[in-house]
């Protein structure tokens, strides 16, 4: 027993009552249904859809509505919904529409249905945890207000007159925009981003933003993540990659405007060395519409980055042998005067090959002015307060896998053989395979953040692996054919080969193994992002007899045709695991002005026995660690 630790312990309590009080208020709690946990993956930069998502809940605020209400139409339904999901967008529409009189009954009306539906949404919370999700100027009036909601004719003239002041005083629409927050923060009590916030859609920023105000958030890093993540610390390479998939899909904003990163530099030398190339035509949504001159600079912009990525590849190749990487150092592999590149046993033409700063002798070899520009945009990402924020933010909430509640959570892959052993990646003569290997990434991901003065050390470049390696969670496949992507006609060599790991994931006893591995018990599921699910085509994102559900549907645009929706969301709560399928999301004008919402369909994946109880997650287990703790001072008070 360590009586010290006690001591510091009954600090804490004014009297034995006190600590027997504290007791039976966590065992309480712990007797409680388990939250309801919202999972989301690949959002890749799209605000509008995710934020409508984490609005609705994956439809489980309509469904909260039609418990509470069962006596409403499905339009009286979708009207309160969207004042929960957009409380002052709702609030300034309805004003316009109606006149004054109108519209203060229209307040008064919505506002008892918003205190009933906090009611109902936070019966299987404690009162504390309710009074707390209010914010803090409202909290006194809105418990009063909730606790009288339903009185009888002994209360309810003292429920009328509150709210008759309320309406006096212009309270109203405040105090609706607090429930409809307080609602939408019980429906849902913590939330899963499995990676890829970045990339592709235009807004990451805006992402990043919200989830820095989420009460209760986790992120499993992606592979589209980490590239942005190392391109703050330091990594030349990363960088370059970064600015070529922004220039790709017609995304330079999100550096110049969003993140403050001055261009000029690059832009400048993309317009002097290079012309518009096919194949490097940007990648741009429907509805985006810019010029043609803006077009053929995006154009020069993203083969400016593709052929110096290529270069400063090649020096790590060179530097990092234990990487493996000498297969893609494909500068080296280029006949020059002929255009014609090597792979393997096979020799292909290039394509409208641009190289005009490259030295054949030297391929890898940068000129005076490429490293001043590169060393000038490093310098620009380092200094961006804003990304440097929410790298912080993905470092502190982030990992390369999260064990929560029994399951796993994992972007990408876990790397096998085909025989289901597990994959081992050395560096510096030390092998690390299945769990160890996360860790180990993860602890160099940590090292590669905390030193962004470097550049070219060994957590930088792991940094770069984990975009393109074959022991990378990340990415699983034995390349990454960007270069021949561009350069060659022959798709035959645009084939990226996944790990094992992707056809084995079918099975059932595979995720048993690996959840043994990190710890898990064999009733838990593996939740994976990173492989769009082509549902269209027939796919289905539940697999190996449900024990891993893959939930990246096609959040981005770009990828909605192959998927045929527009992505998948998971609903874990004290009843099972749901999966929800959503159709693409307008705006959030429509969804005001129209009462338009997405369509979800859900899917059950697996249904518990007994309803799940705080006490039977992790949150539940450092409570019980807690009450176990107290029990001993309460035993022994007076000897400490």
């Amino acid at each position: 027993m360590d009586k010290k630790y006690y001591q510091l312990l009954k600090k804490q309590f004014s009297s034995k009552e006190a600590v027997l009080t504290e007791i039976i208020n966590l065992s309480a709690i712990c007797e409680l249904p388990k939250a309801t946990e919202h999972f989301m993956s690949d959002v890749h930069g799209e605000y509008d859809a995710f934020n409508h998502v984490l609005r609705n809940g994956s439809g489980s605020i309509k469904e909260k509505l039609r418990d509470c209400f069962p006596e409403f139409s499905a339009t009286e339904i979708s009207s309160l919904a969207t004042l929960i999901y957009y409380p002052q967008e709702k609030l300034d529409s309805e004003c316009q529409l109606k006149e004054t009189e109108e519209f203060e009954n229209y307040c008064r009306i919505n506002l008892v249905y918003l205190l009933k539906t906090v009611k109902f949404v936070g019966q299987k919370y404690t009162r504390s945890k309710v009074r707390k999700a209010f914010p803090e100027k409202f909290r006194y009036i809105l418990e009063e207000l909730i606790n009288e909601v339903d009185s009888t004719t002994d209360k309810r003239d003292y429920f009328d007159s509150i709210l008759s002041q309320l309406q006096n005083l212009g309270e109203f629409t405040r105090l609706i925009v607090a429930l409809a927050d307080t609602i939408r923060r019980l429906t849902v009590d913590h939330l899963h981003v499995v990676g890829d916030i970045y990339d592709r859609g235009p807004y990451p920023d805006k992402i990043i933003d919200r989830l820095i105000k989420m009460p209760s958030v986790d992120v499993q890093w992606g592979n589209h993540d980490i590239v942005w993540m190392a391109a703050f610390s330091g990594s030349p390479l990363a960088m370059m990659n970064v600015i070529r998939i922004c220039a790709r899909y017609g995304n330079l904003d999100i550096l110049e405007e969003s993140y403050g990163i001055n261009l000029r530099m690059i832009l400048e030398y993309a317009e002097r060395y290079y012309k518009p190339s096919e194949a490097f035509q940007p990648r741009l949504v429907e509805g985006v519409r810019l010029s043609d001159d803006e077009k053929a600079l995006l154009n020069k912009l993203q083969e400016a980055t593709a052929i110096l990525q290529f270069k400063l590849e090649s020096q790590l190749i060179k530097r990092r042998p234990d990487f493996q990487l000498e297969h893609r150092d494909v500068l080296h592999f280029i006949d020059f005067s002929e255009k014609t590149i090597k792979l393997g046993t096979e020799v292909y033409e290039l394509t409208d090959f641009q190289a005009p700063t490259v030295n054949p002798e030297q391929p890898e070899s940068l000129t005076a002015e490429e490293e001043k520009i590169i060393s000038h945009l490093l310098n620009n990402f380092r200094s961006s307060d804003k990304l440097k924020r929410h790298v912080e933010f993905l470092q502190e909430k982030g990992a390369m896998y999260l064990s929560y509640n029994g399951n796993l959570l994992i972007h990408g892959c876990l790397p096998l053989h085909e025989n289901v052993d597990f994959k081992s990646f050395t560096v510096n003569k030390e092998a690390h395979a299945g769990r160890d290997l996360l860790d180990f990434f993860d602890q160099d991901v940590r090292k590669c953040l905390a030193h962004p003065e470097n550049s070219t050390d060994l957590a930088t470049d792991l940094m770069w692996y984990l975009w393109v390696g074959e022991c990378s969670s990340l990415f699983g496949k034995t390349a990454m054919t960007t270069f021949e992507r561009y350069y060659i006609k022959d798709k035959k060599t645009h084939v990226e080969k996944k790990n094992p790991y992707y056809q084995l994931r079918e099975e059932a006893e595979i995720i048993r193994k690996i959840l043994e591995n990190f710890g898990l018990d064999e009733e838990g599921h593996l939740v994976n992002g990173h492989t769009p699910i082509k549902e269209k085509n027939g796919e289905n994102p539940i697999k190996a007899d449900g024990k891993l559900i893959v939930i990246d549907g096609g959040f981005a645009k770009a990828y909605q045709k192959e998927t045929g929706i527009a992505g998948y969301t998971l609903l874990y709560n004290s009843f099972g695991i749901q999966l929800v399928a959503h159709q693409p999301f307008s705006t959030v004008k429509e969804a005001v002005e129209k009462g338009t919402d997405i369509i979800s369909l859900k899917r059950l994946v697996a249904e518990v026995d007994q309803r799940k109880r705080v006490k039977d997650t992790n949150v539940g287990q450092t409570l019980l660690s807690e009450i176990a703790d107290l029990e001993v001072l309460f035993e022994h008070y007076e000897e400490f």
